[in-house]
């Protein structure tokens, strides 16, 4: 988007997670919670994000990805200094500057899309987002003028009796006219219960200037939910969880149990795929169309499921890749394999894939037959309409020649396979 560059508040500590890792690392469907508002910045064409970081930002820094600039908080003094922090990195700049909290997952691009969208019709020095909740506690309240014009933000801290009981509240995403921003910033103080610089403070420093403030109210009050604990973790879940299901539906997906059916974001499945109850799909995967998958099916990250595949019972895929029309009805583990088109993995089938050290490759070729029970210990390889026998162990290294059949403890190969 023309002229529009982002800040992104990450540095806070996240005390209330009780975790060693930074919060807004901790993954909300397969998907660390930052890397969602990292998303909306990019799909907005912004020229650049700066990333503001305090708490263990080495670890943070590791995640960002090429193209991302990071401005470390030395002292986390509050919002208003992380912006502070940011001021060498926008001199010169006159654009917009759109500013979010790295814990808001639940925020949707097309609100910001409204969001920058009002700000530059209005012209105003400050466009942000609200909504209205029937308990504000927690929040910064708007407070308006008699008129109806935005006076201030008034965190909940330092809400007095009539003012706590606003409720239209911030949510936390703001779009500046960038030299306003900075000018104001300079202005601030920390003469709060907390002692720190807040953001929000901006908006009475434009007031007293009559600088023009306008706001955009969502209807979902998800949006501004900022993840502080795990029980605000677990809720954003589900709340994308949701979201992720119902496009999947839309798109021509049968999910039979939405309540029981667990899928990552960056998942992509064909039209005519039925997921039945109690399955979990993670990250980047791929289903082709037509397929069966489940009950208590788990597909593992980075596995790839062709077309008309039927994957049933207690079934289990990791880091595997599995051709047309092949079948894995009942108790079976496929874990960095690579399976051909029309093959049968009979019931309990295992790939022993780990020997201690390393994930070894497992390649099953197309029409093959894995009968029940087979222990598969790789690497190995079986060949086109090969057969294994029920119960046999194929030890690592082994090939089963092209329709052959190979049994036993440990597996033989005994004849050819009539074709």
């Amino acid at each position: 988007m023309k002229d529009l560059k982002t800040i992104i508040l990450a540095a806070g500590k996240g005390v209330r997670m009780k975790s060693k890792t930074p919060k807004i690392l901790h993954p909300v469907c397969g998907k660390p919670m930052i890397q969602y508002v990292l998303d909306i910045a990019k799909s907005l064409g912004s020229k650049k994000i700066c990333v503001v970081l305090g708490h263990k930002n080495e670890v943070v820094k590791k995640i960002l990805g090429a193209g991302i600039s990071v401005v470390i908080q030395k002292k986390l003094l509050g919002t208003g200094d992380a912006i502070k922090s940011c001021a060498v990195q926008f001199q010169g700049y006159r654009g917009d500057v759109l500013v979010l909290c790295g814990d808001t997952p639940l925020l949707n691009e097309g609100t910001v899309k409204k969001l920058i969208a009002k700000h530059r019709d209005s012209k105003t020095a400050c466009t942000f987002l609200t909504t209205a909740v029937q308990n504000p506690q927690g929040y910064g309240r708007v407070i308006r003028s008699v008129g109806g014009s935005v006076v201030v933000i008034r965190e909940d801290m330092d809400a007095t009796g009539e003012e706590k009981s606003v409720k239209e509240i911030n949510v936390g995403a703001y779009c500046f006219k960038s030299q306003d921003l900075f000018q104001a910033i300079k202005a601030i103080r920390p003469e709060n219960n907390k002692k720190e610089f807040y953001i929000t403070d901006v908006i009475e420093i434009f007031t007293k200037d009559n600088k023009g403030i306008e706001t955009v109210m969502t209807d979902d009050i998800k949006e501004g939910l900022g993840i502080n604990t795990r029980e605000d973790l677990a809720f954003a879940q589900g709340v994308l969880r949701r979201r992720i299901l119902k496009h999947f539906m839309l798109e021509g997906v049968t999910i039979e149990d939405p309540s029981t059916t667990f899928i990552d974001n960056d998942v992509k499945i064909g039209y005519d795929t039925t997921i039945r109850p109690f399955t979990v799909i993670e990250r980047h995967v791929r289903i082709g169309n037509k397929c069966v998958i489940g009950p208590f099916c788990h597909i593992r990250a980075h596995s790839a499921i062709g077309n008309n595949v039927c994957m049933g019972n207690f079934t289990e895929v990791s880091r595997s890749t599995v051709g047309d029309e092949t079948l894995m009805k009942h108790f079976s583990f496929l874990g960095d394999a690579q399976v051909g088109k029309r093959v049968n993995i009979g019931a309990g089938v295992v790939t022993a894939n780990f020997d201690g050290k390393r994930k070894n490759i497992t390649k099953i070729l197309d029409g093959a037959f894995v009968g029940s029970d087979s222990i598969l210990v790789a690497p190995l390889k079986i060949g086109r309409k090969a057969v294994t026998g029920a119960g046999c162990v194929i030890t690592k290294g082994t090939t089963v020649p092209d329709g052959s059949v190979a049994m036993g403890i440990p597996a033989r190969i005994q004849s050819r396979r009539k074709k």
